[in-house]
């Protein structure tokens, strides 16, 4: 179960990129933060930001053009 959703649809890059960071930044080491995005770039750009941070992405999914992320936050 995650901790927080954010609904980043309908927005284009880099904005699903940038309100993922914020949320992540108001958020605790171990919560759990659900993305939710239909811009094509978010499937290339959120995994990528997650490698060089702190935190994990826990699963990725992709269905109808909607991308979905839950990623954990690091410490």
């Amino acid at each position: 179960m995650v901790d927080r959703t954010l609904d980043a649809s309908g927005l284009r890059c880099p904005m699903p990129l940038l309100k993922t960071k914020l949320e992540l930044n108001s958020m605790s080491p171990g919560q759990e933060l659900e993305v939710i995005a239909t811009d094509a770039g978010s499937a290339r750009d959120i995994p990528a930001f997650i490698e060089l941070s702190a935190h994990q992405l826990v699963s990725r999914s992709e269905a109808d053009g909607q991308y979905r992320f839950v990623i954990k936050c690091g410490g």
